[in-house]
């Protein structure tokens, strides 16, 4: 499950379904129309496609996610740090922080990550 990958265009309708599941396959289709203005072949496509790849599931005609968003994104910022800075989140933040200054809300709420780390 660790390797899962989508495109753009399968996140945003992805998103659709997360904020509106569980969503029946007809409200879907109309919902990627007025947001993506997909027709709905390409809908049913690309549901097909993300339920092939494990990230959602539809029966019965309604359509829920096997994989939360969060769930789904915490994969993505795990892959892109192990494939980048092979691994190493320290060696992560100071890239990060050399181009973007951190806020004093963001350096507490470091502190405060770290701290209920230590403390598990």
């Amino acid at each position: 499950m660790a390797d899962i990958q989508m495109g753009t265009n399968e996140t945003r309708f992805a998103e659709i379904i997360w904020a509106n599941e569980p969503i029946g396959t007809g409200e879907l289709s109309k919902k990627a129309e007025e947001v993506l203005s997909w027709k709905k072949t390409t809908s049913y496509t690309v549901l097909k496609r993300l339920c092939k790849k494990g990230i959602f599931r539809t029966e019965r005609g309604i359509v829920t996610s096997l994989i939360s968003q969060r769930e789904f994104y915490a994969i993505q910022s795990e892959n892109f740090v192990e494939d980048t800075f092979q691994g190493s989140l320290p060696a992560f933040l100071a890239a990060f922080t050399s181009r973007k200054q951190l806020s004093q809300e963001e350096v507490d709420e470091l502190r405060r990550m770290v701290d209920a780390f230590e403390e598990e």
